[in-house]
C-alpha cells in the first residue's frame, strides 16, 4: 500500500502517521514490535511496569524490530524517573509523556537527542507543552479509554482548537477506529493519530482474553466516564463501575472513591481478566470492535480504508 506522509512520519521516520497508544497492561513488546513492523510507531506502556520488566520489554522489542519505537511514561507514576533513565540506557530515542508537567523532563531528554511528545486534553495544556519544547503533542478527546481530562472535550472539537493555536505537529487521539477516523483527523489539521482501544484488542496485546472478549461484546453505550473526583476514567460498565457510579451519585468524596479503587484494579480487569471486579479501561470505539484481529489486519484495514474514503470525497 502507498505510504501516507506527514510531518509526524518525518519526525519519527515511519511510513504511516499511526501511533499505537502506550496502554497499561496491553502495550508490551509483542504489540509494540508488530505495530512498528507495519510502518507505524509502537509505544511500550511503561505505566504498568516495574523498572526491570520495563527494561526487559525494551530489549525484546529491539530484538523483534529494527524499526523506530518509543515508550510512554506517565509522569505521576512512582517509577517514572527510573523508567526514563532505563530507556535512555537502552538507547530509546522517542518518549511520550503524560499525566504531569511536560517541563520536568523535556529539556533533559532533548539534550540527549530524543524526540519528546506530551499528551494533553485542552488548549491550555497544549500551549504549556509547546512552551516546554516538546516536538509534538497528542490531543486526546474524552472518547478515549482510560484516564481523561476533566473538561470532557471531544476529539472532533479539541483537535482544530489546538491546531489553530500551536505551531508544532498535533496527533489526534480518542474515538479513532479506522481509516475514516484517520482521514477525519488529518482533515481537522492533525498530522497523525494515536490509536489505543483497537490495538488493545489485538492478538498481540498482552491484555487477557477475557478482557478482549468483553470488548468485542460491547455495544455503543457500554462505556462510561467515572471517578471524576479522582481522575476521570473511561471504562466498560461492570459491577465495579456500577458501584463507583452509585457512590458518586451519593456524593462520595475523593478519599472514599480512592478506597474502592484501591491498588491493582486495572491489572485485575485488563491483565488478569476479572471482568466484573476489575477496571476495564477502554474507549467509546469498543462498540465498533467486533473481533480480535492481528495488528497486521488492523493496520491494513486502517490504511486501505483511509485511501478508500479519501477517493470518495468530492
Amino acid at each position: 500500500m502507498d505510504k501516507i506522509k506527514t510531518s509526524i512520519t518525518e519526525l519519527f521516520s515511519i511510513d504511516y502517521p499511526i501511533i499505537q497508544g502506550g496502554m497499561i497492561w496491553c502495550s508490551g513488546h509483542k504489540l509494540v514490535s508488530a505495530v512498528s513492523n507495519c510502518g507505524g510507531l509502537g509505544l511500550i506502556g511503561g505505566g504498568s511496569m516495574r523498572p526491570e520488566l520495563f527494561r526487559e520489554h525494551i530489549r525484546k522489542t529491539k530484538e523483534e524490530t529494527e524499526k523506530p519505537f518509543g515508550v510512554n511514561i506517565p509522569l505521576i507514576y512512582k517509577y517514572s524517573e527510573d523508567l526514563i533513565n532505563i530507556a535512555l540506557e537502552e538507547g530509546v530515542k522517542i518518549f511520550f509523556t503524560s499525566a504531569g508537567n511536560p517541563a520536568k523532563y523535556t529539556s533533559f531528554l532533548k539534550e540527549k537527542g530524543c524526540k519528546v511528545v506530551h499528551v494533553v486534553s485542552n488548549v491550555k495544556f497544549a500551549l504549556k507543552a509547546e512552551s516546554a519544547g516538546v516536538d509534538a503533542i497528542v490531543v486526546e478527546g474524552f472518547e478515549a479509554g482510560g484516564h481523561n481530562g476533566k473538561d470532557e472535550l471531544t476529539t472532533f472539537v479539541l483537535v482544530p482548537m489546538v491546531v489553530d493555536r500551536v505551531k508544532i505537529p498535533v496527533i489526534a487521539a480518542g474515538g479513532i477506529y479506522d481509516g475514516r477516523g484517520l482521514l477525519a483527523a488529518l482533515s481537522l489539521g492533525a498530522e497523525g493519530v494515536q490509536i489505543g482501544s483497537r490495538f488493545a484488542v489485538s492478538v498481540e496485546s498482552s491484555a487477557s482474553y477475557e478482557f478482549k472478549k468483553r470488548i468485542v461484546e460491547a455495544g455503543d453505550t457500554d462505556t462510561v466516564l467515572v471517578l471524576k473526583k479522582v481522575i476521570p476514567t473511561r471504562l466498560i460498565k461492570n459491577e465495579f463501575a456500577v458501584r463507583v457510579i452509585e457512590l458518586e451519585n451519593k456524593g462520595a468524596g475523593r478519599d472514599e472513591l480512592l478506597k474502592i479503587l484501591g491498588e491493582g484494579r486495572a491489572r485485575m480487569g485488563i491483565f488478569e481478566g476479572n471482568i466484573e471486579e476489575g477496571e476495564l479501561e477502554i474507549g467509546e470505539v469498543a462498540g465498533m470492535i467486533d473481533k480480535i484481529s492481528s495488528v497486521r489486519e488492523i493496520f491494513d484495514d486502517i490504511v486501505s480504508g483511509y485511501f478508500k474514503y479519501k477517493e470518495k470525497l468530492p
